[in-house]
This record gives structure tokens, C-alpha cells and sequence, in this order.
């Protein structure tokens, strides 16, 4: 009877963690280089790029009268011989690029 309540018990308990850990991907912020990925995903869709970056430290910046918290990256990219530098602002919760500044 031992063995049998040993297995359910390890059965349970590894089905808790599974649920746990799903619930937590849900509520986790993103990381800066998923964040980069993300911005470097969209900017490929209009060209290739030439080089990127990240600032690993969240910055809050205020954007139509909401408040975010943000990573601050860059992009650049050669347009007919030209190179061109974006810095951009991605939301930490969603993803979502919050703005865009050419340079």
C-alpha cells in the first residue's frame, strides 16, 4: 500500500508543479532579449538589419499620458547605401513597441 501511495503522491506533485509553473510563464515579464528578438522581428518586415542593441535596465517613460515600464533598444540598418539608427522603447509586460525615434 506504501508503494501505491508513493506513486499518487509523486504523481500529484508533479502535476502541481506543471500547473504552477504554466500559471507563472503568464505572469512573467519579459526579458530584455526577448524584448530585443521582438523589436528585431518587426524591424526585418520593412528590411534587413545591420546591427542591435539593448538597455538590460527598465526604464519608465510617459507616452500619451500613460505611464510604462520599458526596455530602451536600438536598431540600424543600411537603406540604399545610407545607414539609418532607430532607438525604440518595448513595453516590459506585453512586448509592444511603445515608440519609435529615428536618429
Amino acid at each position: 500500500m506504501s508503494r501505491k501511495n508513493t506513486l499518487l503522491a509523486a504523481g500529484l506533485g508533479f502535476l502541481v508543479g506543471y500547473l504552477i509553473r504554466d500559471q507563472l510563464d503568464n505572469f512573467q515579464k519579459i526579458t530584455p532579449e526577448k524584448a530585443l528578438q521582438f523589436a528585431k522581428d518587426t524591424f526585418e518586415q520593412n528590411g534587413p538589419i545591420t546591427g542591435s542593441w539593448i538597455y538590460m535596465k527598465p526604464e519608465k517613460i510617459e507616452k500619451n499620458g500613460l505611464v510604462y515600464e520599458t526596455y530602451r533598444g536600438g536598431i540600424s540598418r543600411n537603406v540604399d547605401g545610407e545607414d539609418q539608427q532607430y532607438d525604440f522603447y518595448i513595453d516590459i509586460d506585453t512586448g509592444a513597441i511603445i515608440d519609435v525615434v529615428k536618429k
